[in-house]
């Protein structure tokens, strides 16, 4: 069997461009590792996500010999946090707090990804392999939408997500931004990349009771 999580799940890979939708994101694991920093200029962050697919392609090895069942590795995706909010809107990126992921599959063990890892370590020893872990996300009642664009250009949309949409449902962030990169920006020009904003929010009682 072939796993493939963005033809398997298309309602969290696949959203629309014109409007905010609701999705119920269950319970994923990722291999993640965490940074600090703007990644255009943060000196570990490619490191990192070298060290992100070293260990997800090791990781795969693993399984298909363990199982015989093999999967495409997922798209990068991040968590980002800062001190506030508007850190995002104003893409103030060098005091964004960065998590890296590549979801893995339901069939992945906890006992694949260590051996993985531990491959993946002796081939790249040049690498942050020991920095990766095993991480757990359950986000359940999330907001996203597909940005076609550069990065720099989400602003707008982080701002209408913020101020408009949440605001308006009753809403509030209940986790971190949350973005998928369906994209390789080595390969595809600004204009054209794809990524997922995704926001896991909650009912916004401060602003209920105050209505």
């Amino acid at each position: 069997m072939r796993i493939d999580i963005k033809k398997d799940r298309k309602d969290l890979y696949l959203p629309g461009r014109i409007d905010f939708t609701e999705v119920d994101v269950p319970a994923m694991t990722y291999l993640a590792i965490d940074g600090h920093g703007d990644p255009n200029t943060s000196p570990t962050y490619a490191t990192a996500i070298q060290a992100l697919y070293a260990g997800a392609y090791a990781i795969r090895a693993v399984l298909k010999k363990r199982t015989g069942d093999d999967f495409v590795v997922g798209p990068l995706e991040g968590l980002w946090t800062s001190a506030g909010n508007s850190a995002f809107v104003a893409r103030d990126k060098g005091e964004w707090d960065w998590t890296m992921m590549i979801p893995l599959p339901d069939a992945v063990s906890s006992q694949d990804i260590a051996e993985g890892l531990a491959q993946a370590a002796r081939k790249k020893p040049d690498l942050p392999v020991s920095a990766l872990k095993e991480f757990p996300l359950s986000e359940g009642r999330s907001l996203q939408i597909l940005h076609m664009g550069a990065y720099d250009d989400e602003a707008p949309t982080l701002a209408r997500l913020n101020d408009e949409v949440m605001p308006s449902l009753g809403l509030t962030w209940n986790g971190p931004h949350h973005e998928i990169y369906l994209s390789d920006p080595r390969r595809v020009v600004p204009e054209r990349m794809k990524t997922i904003l995704r926001q896991p929010v909650k009912p916004d009682t401060d602003a209920n009771e105050a209505g």
